[in-house]
């Protein structure tokens, strides 16, 4: 059995492209679609189907890479140990994040610390990014109203609370806020239903039986600000999104459940990897001089 072969399959597999496994690998995607094909003739399957964008895993692939991904896990974890000694001069993490404005703060104390660490940044909704960090696509992850999982280590860095966001020629902008049954009927921009900051918002309207009229779903929160500038609705964020826009208003919705919590998340099985720990540190650090634990 040729490790490299399998070094390779796994990093494919984990990052559903020859492309991208190369790169992790650092060497070239011809080496990288080498090897593959060697292992695949040797043992006579497919383990992946090629598409015009990515490579997926075939029934076979996936029993592989069951294998190979706690394997190769591992490895990792025993070069850490070895390299326990060194500063943190260089490397790679891949970090994927449910809301970037919770992460690049972050992100950019991690640079100034450690400017030799290269971040791979994976944006997705909070299911895509919680995904990525189980798939192993990930090393670290920002969620949203997390739930606990036997598999994941998680600490709580901040709460939000949902906003509302308006064009400043909007008859409701000059407001300090909106009580949450003020919306009842009125015209909304909201994100796709599937959206942490919908849920939130849509059950503290099922509580108080208060019932927007939603003109449009859309499926980022920039979408969201966009339209709410243009004047077709209030759009609903959290309050760490809302950014500065001179375009927009963005006021508290007044009400209970309107508050989002947030974490930084591993695996319970690598929480102990050195730079895992620093960037946990840098979170964690930041969260206590903020005050996370009010709602902003």
């Amino acid at each position: 059995m040729n490790l490299f072969q399998l070094r390779a399959f796994d990093a494919v597999s984990r990052e559903g492209s020859f492309t991208r496994a190369a790169r992790r690998l650092c060497i070239s995607q011809p080496a990288v679609t080498g090897h593959i094909k060697a292992l695949e003739e040797r043992y006579d399957l497919v383990l992946f189907r090629r598409t015009a964008r990515n490579a997926e895993l075939t029934p076979q692939g996936q029993a592989l890479a069951e294998l190979t991904g706690p394997l190769f896990g591992l490895v990792e974890q025993a070069e850490d140990l070895l390299e326990a000694n060194r500063n943190l001069v260089s490397g790679r993490i891949e970090i994927a994040v449910d809301s970037p404005h919770i992460a690049m703060p972050l992100l950019a104390r991690l640079r100034e610390r450690h400017p030799g660490i290269v971040v791979g940044l994976i944006l997705g909704n909070a299911a895509e990014t919680r995904e990525a960090l189980l798939a192993e696509r990930a090393s670290v992850a920002f969620l949203t109203e997390a739930e606990a999982h036997p598999d994941l280590h998680l600490e709580e860095i901040a709460v939000s609370r949902i906003c509302a966001v308006l064009a400043r020629s909007h008859p409701l902008a000059q407001r300090a806020s909106l009580d949450l049954a003020g919306l009842d009927g009125a015209a909304m921009v909201l994100r796709e239903p599937n959206s942490v900051t919908r849920r939130t918002f849509d059950r503290a309207c099922r509580a108080r039986r208060v019932a927007p009229t939603v003109l449009m779903e859309l499926d980022s929160r920039e979408a969201v600000i966009e339209a709410a500038a243009a004047g077709i609705g209030i759009g609903i964020v959290s309050s760490l999104e809302c950014g500065d826009d001179g375009r927009i208003a963005a006021l508290r919705i007044d009400g209970a459940d309107l508050t989002n919590r947030h974490a930084i998340a591993c695996l319970a099985r690598r929480r102990n990897l050195r730079l895992i720990r620093a960037v946990f540190a840098l979170a964690t650090d930041s969260a206590k001089s903020e005050g996370a634990g009010s709602d902003r």
